[in-house]
């Protein structure tokens, strides 16, 4: 792997992870064009970039890590323990659901279900505006909301986002509430991968993964700064929509191949 090969799939990760458009669906691609196999090596780097990705949270929200903020962290606790259940009974069950034709098919229903959900929502007013004011049972459902994201192409801020959206928390908070759950979530994600494939990094060119990793941070970072900035004038439709025809697209690709 290349310089500029990681450079893309940086930006790709830190983009598309903390977005409801599904990094899985999008490195597909990448990887594909870029002419890379799902080698143990190249697997490894992924590990590398979702790290980044953990970081950038941290950096925007490191305010949050203070103990007046421990009624927060128990309810982005509370929201994990579903999809970290489910994940560790029905792991082999989950990965063999992973098919290119099974994400393309999901990114178009995730889309519809946006669609769905903003039209529903459009005459209502949020009851929470503040990732500090969602409640215990709020958390609990949108922890079984995450599940969802366990199936390949749905994605994780997705998932989050649609549940936090039906139980009346507004955009801003909705997709805030999705990024400090991504911490346990991908801290689990990530340090399961790292233990089967730490062997991978032996001899591995750090110069590359360096670059990819700095590159995803940066990208994932400002991501999500833009994702607030945006959803304090628009809505969840655009991305439903981007959804819909990438799935399309992807879907077309698939069966071209």
């Amino acid at each position: 792997m290349d310089i500029f090969q990681t450079i893309i799939l940086g930006l790709i990760e830190g983009i598309t992870e903390f977005l409801p458009i599904s990094s899985t669906g999008h490195l597909i691609v990448a990887s594909e064009w870029l002419g890379l196999p799902q080698s143990d090596t190249n697997m490894a780097f992924e590990i590398i970039i979702q790290l980044a990705a953990i970081l950038a949270v941290i950096s925007n929200y490191r305010d949050k890590f203070s103990p007046k903020h421990l009624q927060l962290w128990i309810k982005v606790c509370i929201a994990f323990v579903p999809i970290g259940l489910v994940g560790l009974l029905f792991h082999k069950q989950v990965k063999a659901l992973f098919s290119v034709e099974i994400v393309a098919i999901m990114f178009i229903i995730g889309g519809i279900i946006f669609l769905i959900v903003e039209g529903l929502l459009k005459n209502r007013q949020p009851k929470v505006h503040s990732v500090e004011d969602i409640s215990y049972k709020q958390a609990g459902i949108i922890g079984i909301a995450q599940i969802f994201a366990l199936i390949p192409g749905t994605s994780r801020a997705g998932s989050t986002i649609i549940g936090a959206l039906l139980v009346g928390i507004n955009r801003e908070a909705s997709a805030e509430f999705s990024f400090l759950l991504a911490l346990p979530v991908m801290f689990a994600a990530s340090g399961l991968d790292m233990l089967k494939h730490y062997q991978d990094f032996y001899g591995v060119n750090i110069i590359p993964l360096l670059t990819g990793f700095v590159t995803a941070f940066l990208a994932a970072h400002f991501t999500m700064k833009w994702l607030i900035a945006f959803l304090n004038k628009f809505t969840f439709n655009a991305f439903g929509i981007y959804r819909i025809i990438f799935g399309g697209m992807l879907l077309v690709w698939y069966y071209k191949n």
